[in-house]
């Protein structure tokens, strides 16, 4: 009876996409094999509820609920990246559609919509406020962070590590990361920096404690911020570091020396990005430095994110051109000096806390659930996978408000 729900869908499949450098396997035990020699990923329809996850919401989105929920997996995600590379999908007529829609309505049977995994969040309000920006950031970064020490380096540094200026090492790499900025920053002992999306301080951290100067953290994530606190607090440094729950635009005590922001930008959106550098710049003394760190997307024509992302990874975040982020940078009245691509070393980071993650697995689970973990060990090898083929990069630009 089994066999008789899912062979027309096989069917439609097979005749939909004669070349499938892909198997299939569903779970009354059939499938489709690959057209292709080399193999390829085979995915697992584990059940009747991935058809339904798909019915639900056509495209991505359906296809990465069934994932995150289990309902759909695949024995090797890396040959999924090399899929997404090399695979020209053909186009489906409406009619080749609908047959596909109907097999597969035969398919998943007669049965209650799935429920919407838990580990998505569809974000409300406006687009970029202070209130829908601090829940989507959190829905990211509210998790133990014991979590997020199973594959960041001993620092807690959640961006790109510099390797290529000698490191072989994440935390060598996050290091050389963190002194880069300071050095670009050009701080002197007893100056007041700001650090915007300071996460778990280890930039303040290590700000504070090599360059002799005071740092102000902001982060919108409570949990972070109590940690960072902890760990200024453990270094003996709380004196000169001060973390803070706050939005960017609610920062009232400014100018500082020097302003650094890393990997925070992407947070900001398109309709915010001009306020957020004028806000920089109004928070930034007169000849003082400024260094913004953040990914950016290298081709034009194309979605600032799409559905998987936006609702389980990075909900409204997305990285901007280099030439959007100039535009701002400029109109706020700041002077470039000096701009940096770091692709390549943020593609080996995301190497690293890839196999960190991978041999910890376990206890990840217990951490954050089966449904974060999967999202996790999906969305960094995409990331890894944009900065390889040059669909992101990530760039340091450094500037200054001369007056």
């Amino acid at each position: 009876m089994a066999f008789a729900k899912t062979e027309p869908l096989r069917r439609e499949l097979e005749q939909a996409l004669p070349e499938r450098p892909f198997s299939i396997r569903f779970w009354d035990g059939t499938g489709l094999e690959s057209t292709n020699s080399a193999g390829g990923p085979t995915f697992f329809v584990r059940s009747p509820a991935a058809a339904a996850q798909v019915l639900r919401a056509p495209g991505q989105l359906g296809l990465g609920r069934a994932y995150v929920t289990g309902d759909l997996d695949v024995d090797e995600l890396d040959k999924v990246m090399r899929l997404l590379d090399g695979w020209n999908p053909p186009s489906l007529d409406r009619g080749t559609q609908a047959r596909l829609l109907l097999a597969a309505v035969r398919a998943a049977g007669v049965m209650k919509p799935p429920p919407v995994p838990i580990a998505e969040l569809r974000p409300r309000g406006r687009r970029h406020s202070a209130e829908r920006d601090a829940r989507s950031v959190r829905h990211h970064y509210d998790l133990p962070k014991e979590f997020f020490a199973l594959f960041l380096d001993e620092s807690m540094t959640y961006s790109c590590g510099i390797f290529s200026r000698g490191a072989e090492t994440l935390e060598q790499a996050q290091e050389t990361k963190l002194e880069l900025v300071c050095t670009k920053l050009d701080l002197k002992p007893g100056q007041r920096i700001l650090d915007i999306g300071c996460g778990w301080g280890s930039f303040a951290l290590h700000a504070a404690s090599r360059h002799d100067v005071e740092v102000v953290g902001i982060t919108v994530s409570e949990p972070q911020a109590q940690e960072a606190r902890r760990r200024a607090k453990e270094a003996g440094l709380e004196d000169r570091i001060d973390i803070r729950v706050q939005d960017y635009r609610e920062i009232p005590d400014g100018p500082f020396d020097a302003v650094g922001s890393i990997g925070m930008v992407e947070h900001v959106g398109s309709n915010q990005i001009d306020a957020y550098f004028q806000q920089v710049a109004r928070l930034v003394k007169p000849g003082g430095w400024v260094l913004n760190h953040g990914i950016g997307r290298l081709r034009h024509g194309e979605p600032e994110a799409g559905a998987f992302s936006e609702r389980y990874v990075f909900p409204d975040a997305a990285p901007l051109h280099l030439s959007r982020i100039q535009h701002a940078v400029e109109g706020a009245g700041l002077t470039t000096e000096h701009v940096e691509g770091f692709a390549a070393d943020y593609a080996t980071t995301l190497t690293h806390w890839i196999e960190r993650l991978d041999s910890n697995l376990d206890r990840a689970t217990e951490l954050a659930g089966p449904e974060r973990v999967r999202v996790w060990r999906l969305y960094l090898r995409a990331a890894r996978n944009g900065f390889e083929t040059g669909f992101t990069s990530v760039y340091q630009v450094r500037c200054r408000r001369l007056s």
